[in-house]
């Protein structure tokens, strides 16, 4: 039986922004980087209200198909519990639509927040972190970014298949990133559409390109972890990338650039945004090109997973 949770039960959470792919690990790698939303959320008596300052405060809607707020209430629902009002403020950093997981950040966190408030209630409502992959997967319909944002660190996800009618299992585990390993983002000013970008990808690869990327995936996980020095041809691409240039060329234009540069570089997600995995930091030349270019460069650090309470 559904419980009723009473007013003024307070939660927050803070999540990181994430980035998926890494190169060659097509939805199943990702990394959680340290740029933040937060989320305060309050039990009332009734109705709801939603605030958002920041990111995408013109542009999300402030109602009940507010993407935090649906992740709130089915943060609840996994509990077993209901609010008859809530009261709900975002305060958001990570850019939207620019390949850096702002849609799973906005699940994840607000998922952890609704079972914050349940765990606040009852403490055996608390949830594990595998459960929350799977809740936040479930409305990605991918864990990479999702598990990013959870978990922290580096990760490799996978989904496991379920008979007609079931959901399937979203499963990730952490890695712990190599202590020099640097990432830096340059984030265009455009925004990009992950509906549009995967809609370039073909039906079915080459065996070559297939057998590729797996080895190179399987790199990436030495070189994130143990072997920087391997980071460029541990990311090296040939399923996806090269498939979305067209929609992305300022994007490709990059990559290719800190690539020829000796820097590791990909596709942050879907895009726009460009990725590059350094270990001595980005050089200052190439920082005044990109700024030139209208991309803001970033330094986030490797993050630690969504903090809830």
């Amino acid at each position: 039986m559904t419980r009723t949770l009473p007013a003024e039960l307070t939660a927050t959470a803070r999540v990181p922004a994430s980035t998926a792919n890494l190169g060659p690990g097509f939805d199943s790698l990702g990394m959680a980087l340290g740029i933040y939303d937060e989320i305060e959320v309050r039990t009332t008596a009734t109705g709801l209200s939603v605030r958002v300052e920041g990111e995408g405060a013109d542009d999300v809607p402030w109602g009940p198909s507010h993407l935090v707020v649906r992740a709130i209430e089915r943060g609840l629902e996994a509990a077993g519990v209901w609010a008859d009002g809530l009261d709900v403020v975002c305060r958001n950093a990570i850019p939207h639509s620019r390949g850096l997981g702002s849609s799973a950040s906005a699940v994840v966190g607000g998922l952890a927040a609704g079972c914050a408030l349940a765990a606040r209630f009852d403490p055996a409502l608390a949830v594990g972190p595998d459960r929350l992959v799977q809740l936040a997967s479930e409305f990605e319909g991918h864990p990479d970014n999702a598990a990013a944002s959870v978990l922290g660190g580096i990760v490799v996800s996978w989904t496991e298949s379920a008979p007609a009618g079931e959901v399937r299992s979203y499963r990730a585990v952490r890695l712990e990133p190599h202590a020099t390993l640097r990432p830096v983002v340059l984030i265009p000013q455009e925004r990009s559409s992950t509906a549009h970008t995967r809609g370039l990808l073909p039906e079915t690869v080459p065996h070559g390109d297939a057998a590729f990327n797996v080895s190179r995936a399987a790199l990436a996980v030495v070189a994130l972890t143990q072997r920087p020095d391997l980071l460029l041809p541990a990311t090296a691409d040939r399923l996806h990338q090269g498939q979305r240039a067209p929609a992305l060329p300022l994007t490709t234009a990059w990559i290719a650039r800190l690539r020829e540069a000796g820097i590791a570089a990909t596709v942050s997600g879907a895009g726009p945004t460009v990725l590059a995995l350094t270990t001595s930091g980005f050089p200052d030349e190439l920082r005044e090109q990109a700024a030139a270019d209208g991309l803001r460069v970033l330094e986030p650090g490797v993050a630690e997973g969504v903090l809830a309470g």
